[in-house]
């Protein structure tokens, strides 16, 4: 087999989005900052110009956060009966961070897993 530079064994969408890695070589990395993404990978030099994760990473983490912590707090309350400060102090935070620690590996995820599906705009055709 021949392995030029051209050539990128194929990555587990799974294993480089919720890494943060580049979709095509799996070393580059994706992100520059927390959520911003990298203008391009600095290993293969794909071009990150197709990636457009809108809004799906966060409909996900919310959906995904709800469940988990309205869940916990809903199972709290019916055991415990805490008073509402309670609520506040430990489920305010886990929101914050169930949240946050998601939302980066699922906007990787959901990026990965466009460039693997070669997914792009629906078009119309004349």
């Amino acid at each position: 087999m021949d392995f030029n530079n051209n050539y990128h064994a194929p990555q587990s969408p799974y294993a480089t989005g919720l890494a943060g890695r580049c979709p095509r070589c799996g070393q580059g990395r994706l992100f520059n900052g927390f959520i911003n993404l990298a203008p391009k990978c600095d290993v293969c030099g794909l071009d990150y110009k197709f990636a457009d994760s809108g809004d799906g990473p966060a409909v996900f983490v919310t959906l995904f956060a709800g469940f988990l912590v309205l869940g916990a707090a809903l199972w709290t309350e019916l055991n415990y009966e805490p008073p509402f400060w309670v609520h506040m102090v430990i489920f305010l935070p886990l929101t914050i961070i169930v949240c946050l620690g998601m939302l980066r590996p699922l906007k990787g995820l959901l990026i990965a897993l466009q460039y693997r599906n070669k997914a792009e705009q629906g078009r119309f055709d004349q």
